[in-house]
């Protein structure tokens, strides 16, 4: 499997940076894309999606699947 700083991980944070949660559905991680789509919807109803925004590319790019 590929780590972190892999070209995978690089495509699911610019994922991420366009639809907040996209990058952690393409790595299969249904649940925490629901989240931070989620959180993020709502959030931005406040101005602070940014924030959900933001880790959510920063958790794509920095995942590592389990071996």
């Amino acid at each position: 499997m590929a780590g972190q700083g892999s070209g995978g991980n690089v495509i699911a944070a610019l994922a991420s940076f366009f639809i907040p949660g996209l990058g952690q559905l393409l790595q299969g991680r249904v649940l925490k894309a629901a989240l931070m789509f989620v959180s993020a919807a709502v959030l931005w109803w406040i101005l602070l999606g940014w924030i959900i925004h933001l880790w959510s590319i920063v958790d794509a790019a920095m995942f590592k699947p389990k071996s």
